[in-house]
């Protein structure tokens, strides 16, 4: 940063994709008084409706300020969410947490956090927050705390900051250990407005083009069940209603 620049510097960056996890990430990154940048990746994700969901969050949370940033992983396909293949719907507790699933977008966080990591470097921040959590292990292998740690070595050996400047990044999962009940609770303490997220990988509008939770999708059914579990009201509107496993 230049140091004549009158403006404070940042905290924190925060990947910030308007679904459940990520706010919550932001409000324990904010609850530590850190000045935020949110970043938000538009990547050709089918469930579009998360960018301005993310948008209308980090106003709400107190970030300093929102990017999105474009990149096309539809050129890349081989995901349910980037390409024209079919969104599991209605899976069991036990499929969803068997295997890498088809919603899996090939190296997403790796990419995501490699963006982070440049705007990070770009703006004075040291702190990287993203939103992975225990639910996500099983699934996606770019949750899991062994890549955490690995990519925080690979920031630091590969950029100017952690390699010649000696101020390193450091790349914070707070809700890792979290099942989605404890991650709502926390979100609730820290003054999450639920109502504003979404997690829905295959949104539905109604007839006003407000959008709907498909309410089947994994990710569907993992919000709902958090939400019970939690003991706290589903703020989602949903196309249709469903038991939870």
């Amino acid at each position: 940063m230049d140091p004549h620049d009158s403006k404070p510097a940042f905290g924190a960056v925060v990947l910030l994709s308007g679904g459940l996890d990520s706010a919550t990430a932001l409000a324990v990154a904010r609850s530590k008084g850190l000045r935020c940048s949110t970043l938000a990746i538009d990547y050709g994700q089918r469930h579009r409706v998360e960018l301005s969901a993310a948008a209308a969050i980090s106003a709400h949370l107190g970030a300093a300020e929102h990017k999105v940033i474009g990149i096309d992983l539809r050129a890349i396909g081989a995901s349910a969410l980037t390409a024209d293949i079919a969104v599991p719907k209605d899976r069991t507790d036990e499929a969803i947490g068997h295997g890498v699933p088809i919603t899996y977008v090939p190296a997403r966080n790796l990419i995501f956090l490699s963006i982070a990591t440049g705007l990070a470097e770009a703006i004075g921040a040291r702190d990287i927050y993203l939103g992975v959590n225990a639910i996500d292990y099983s699934g996606y292998p770019d949750c899991r705390p062994e890549f955490i740690s690995a990519f925080e070595v690979a920031a630091n050996r590969g950029t100017r900051a952690g390699a010649q400047d000696h101020q390193p990044f450091r790349i914070h999962s707070p809700l890792e250990k979290l099942t989605k009940a404890q991650i709502i609770r926390l979100g609730v303490g820290l003054g999450v407005d639920y109502s504003m997220t979404t997690s829905c990988y295959d949104p539905h509008t109604d007839a006003a083009g407000r959008p709907l939770a498909c309410g089947h999708c994994d990710s569907c059914l993992l919000r709902r069940k958090g939400f019970e579990q939690a003991g706290v009201p589903d703020p989602t509107r949903y196309a249709t209603r469903q038991a939870v496993h």
